[in-house]
This record gives C-alpha cells, sequence and structure tokens, in this order.
C-alpha cells in the first residue's frame, strides 16, 4: 500500500500559516511573506475544495482507493494528478518568496517559509522546474473596452464601488504605503513608487544638507503606459521649483475616447501643486512643493496597485522602503528640539506619523518651512481616505520582548509541521 501523504499535511500546513498572519503581523508589515504564504493557502485548498473539480475529484477517488484498496491504477493516477498540483504551488510559494528576498532579509519568517519549502520540494520529489500555479492573476479584464471609466465599468461588474487605497510620499522622505506602514527612509537617486501594468512612478531624493542623512524628493516622474483603447503613453514630470501644470508634451489632456478624456491635469495653485485624474484606471495623483521638497499622494483601486509582475518588486508605495533604507529615529526631547515639538503640535492635531515626520524633518533641516510637507500630507490622506478612522496613523512601538515571544511560538509551529510531515512519510 502507498503512503497516503496527500492529505495529513494539508490541515498542519494551513492552520500553521494562518497561525503566523495573528502571531506575527510586523513580519508581514515589514516584507510582505504573508502575501505568499495566503497564495500557497489559496493555492493548495483549491486541490481538495473544488466542488466537482477535476483536482478536487482525484483527491477525493485517491484517498478513497487508498483505504478500499479498489482501483489501484486509478488512484495512483489520481495522486499523481494532485501531486503535480500542490508541487506547482509549491514552485509558485518558492517564487513568491524569491522576490520578496530584498525586502525580507533578515526576516525570521521569511527564511523559515523557504526552507521549509525546500524541505517540502524534496518530500514530495518535486521537480525545480515546470508548472506553477497562479491563484491570483493580473486582472487585466479590469478595464473594460467599452468603456475607459474605471468606476463605471467597476460598478457595472461587481455592483459595488472598488476599494480604493493611499499612498503618501513626503518630507525626508517619509513613505505611508498602500497597506498602511510607515517608514522614514535614507533614500538617494532616483527609486520606483509604482510599477504595475498601468502605471509607473518614479522618486528621486537628494540630500538636503552636507554632512547629515537628510534627504528630499526633489524630483517626481509619471509613466502612464499605453493602453491602445484608452490612452497612449503620456508622461508627467515635476522638478523641484517646477511643477508644471501640463504633461511633458504641453497638453492637460489626454486619451480621447467616447467624448470625455482618460487623463487630465488641473492645478489649484499654479507651481505648487496639480492634480492628475487618470479615469481609466480609476486613479488620481496630487503632485506638491512643500517648502524644499516635492511630496506625491496617490488614491488608486486595489486591483490596479496589484497588476504587477514578480519582476517588479521593488516599489515604495507597495513595500516601503527596503529595510537597509530605512530608520528608525526617536522623537527628540531635548531642550534644544523644544521648538521643533512646539511647532508641529501647533501645525497638526495629533501625535500621529504626520507630527512624527514634522519634528523630524524639522530637526534634521532647521527650516520651519519644512513641517509644510507633513501637514499638506496630511490633507492628502483625509480628501484620499474614505475611513476616518485610518487617516492618523499612531507611530508601531512592539517591545522586543513581544517580537521575540511571537517568533519563538512561530518556530515552534514550523518545527511541529515539518515533524508532523515526516510522520506521514
Amino acid at each position: 500500500m502507498e503512503p497516503q501523504t496527500l492529505l495529513p499535511w494539508k490541515p498542519c500546513i494551513h492552520l500553521t500559516l494562518l497561525l503566523v498572519q495573528l502571531i506575527v503581523p510586523e513580519a508581514g508589515a515589514s516584507c510582505r511573506i504573508l502575501r505568499c504564504n495566503s497564495e500557497f493557502v489559496a493555492a493548495t485548498l483549491d486541490l481538495s475544495n473544488s466542488d466537482g473539480g477535476a483536482v478536487g475529484g482525484a483527491l477525493g477517488r485517491a484517498v478513497g482507493g487508498a483505504v478500499s484498496g479498489a482501483g489501484g491504477a486509478p488512484a495512483a493516477q489520481s495522486r499523481e494528478v494532485v501531486n503535480a498540483g500542490y508541487c506547482g504551488a509549491l514552485r509558485s510559494y518558492a517564487m513568491c518568496t524569491k522576490r520578496m528576498a530584498r525586502a525580507c532579509r533578515g526576516d525570521l519568517a521569511y527564511h523559515s517559509a523557504v526552507q521549509g519549502i525546500e524541505d517540502l520540494l524534496v518530500q514530495h520529489h518535486c521537480p525545480r522546474s515546470g508548472p506553477t500555479s497562479r491563484p491570483h492573476p493580473l486582472p487585466q479584464g479590469t478595464l473594460s473596452r467599452d468603456t475607459c471609466l474605471y468606476e463605471k465599468s467597476f460598478w457595472t461588474r461587481e455592483g459595488r464601488a472598488p476599494e480604493y487605497l493611499h499612498c503618501g510620499i513626503f518630507g525626508d522622505p517619509h513613505v505611508r504605503t498602500f497597506s498602511n506602514d510607515f517608514h522614514t527612509c535614507t533614500v538617494q537617486g532616483a527609486w520606483p513608487v509604482l510599477d504595475n501594468e498601468y502605471l509607473y512612478i518614479q522618486a528621486t531624493s537628494s540630500p538636503t544638507r552636507k554632512g547629515t542623512p537628510a534627504t528630499a524628493l526633489t524630483k517626481i516622474t509619471v509613466i502612464f503606459k499605453n493602453l491602445g483603447h484608452c490612452v497612449d503613453q503620456q508622461l508627467y514630470q515635476a522638478e523641484l521649483d517646477n511643477v508644471p501644470s501640463a504633461f511633458a508634451d504641453g497638453s492637460v489632456t489626454s486619451g480621447e475616447r467616447r467624448g470625455h478624456p482618460s487623463l487630465m491635469v488641473r492645478t489649484r495653485s499654479p507651481g505648487q501643486h496639480v492634480e492628475i485624474q487618470a479615469v481609466h484606471i480609476g486613479t488620481l495623483l496630487v503632485v506638491r512643493q512643500s517648502g524644499r521638497s516635492l511630496g506625491l499622494s496617490v488614491r488608486s483601486p486595489r486591483s490596479i496597485v496589484e497588476a504587477f509582475h514578480p519582476e517588479q518588486d521593488l516599489q515604495l508605495c507597495v513595500w516601503g522602503c527596503p529595510p537597509s533604507q530605512r530608520l528608525h529615529p526617536p522623537l527628540p526631547h531635548s531642550s534644544s528640539a523644544a521648538w521643533a515639538l512646539a511647532h508641529c503640535t501647533r501645525m497638526l492635531p495629533a501625535q500621529d506619523i504626520y507630527y512624527q515626520a514634522c519634528v523630524f524633518d524639522l530637526t534634521s533641516s532647521g527650516d520651519l518651512n519644512s513641517s509644510l510637507a507633513a501637514v499638506t500630507a496630511l490633507q492628502d490622506a483625509r480628501d484620499m481616505i474614505s475611513d476616518t478612522q485610518t487617516v492618523h496613523l499612531l507611530p508601531v512601538a512592539a517591545t522586543a520582548k513581544q517580537q521575540q515571544t511571537g517568533l519563538d511560538l512561530l518556530l515552534l509551529l514550523l518545527l511541529s509541521m515539518l515533524g508532523m510531515l515526516d510522520g506521514f512519510q
């Protein structure tokens, strides 16, 4: 009788990955390994939970044949089908962790997942190369060819409004990601802010003063990618002291289809504040100059934000700054910084991440005007986030003891999972 290797590992893996999400949320916030975990769970659940599906039926027949001893050849073939699907899910899991490698360097949950994948590939005799599963395909059908109005098309198809996400980059620079993580970064030079099927945004940071790590956004480049039935490729570019009220070709609208433009540029304060509406992808961009830095705010549907390929693995608005580029400065409490604390208290209503950014920018630059970056970023967040309860993010303050307890429990769960797998071989 062949060993039953198809069912026992599934509850163990699924339970462990779900517990990981509850126990160590800091791992998901820092490097998105939980996204890989969730996709693997979804892919393997499909192997047994497809109602009437070929793979689900194969699993049922395989288990029945092994228990009854009848139909040995069909059962073996069915097991091969299901194991091939499981191997494909493992290869996808491995690819997902590979593209997270940069952001997850030094993350214990990530390295545990990588080792677990290697062990499972060996245990199930999975080839390193072969077909992969894609539980969440890129939303190529998001945009209707009958209309280039994203929100109207989404309502027609889904019967509800799309879920919008917000990202903001401002000041020294500070990044509020689409998943509401907050980072202060040391990045210099050009970095991708967004890079998906529809949109590419790049931000350039430059040092503000010699001898300090302080930087500021000095250039923002936006490329709306060609989407033939809605818009041709279009470029917008802003630099410090040059925030134009038009695209690079001088136009203020683009992509005229069925009597309405897909792209529109408008300004409320020439040279200081520009809004770009991309109605074909339901996206709003706000570019500002505040003091001696630029700022960018984005509001975009989740389906647009998540439409990227594995190689597009560096996006500040999606994953935040790489760990090696993050600063964790404590708020100053010395008398020399009292003026910054007092000024930011007057300018901002709550001691949230925007207050924290304000104080950091003031103390690092010595320029009172630098506080405007946090003030205007907060205003954009209020305008772009429908849930007012989530506008004011509070700085994360998890203790080292809590983090270590969660990681110890994670290791125990993973070791238990692998032990159970060995017992079923």
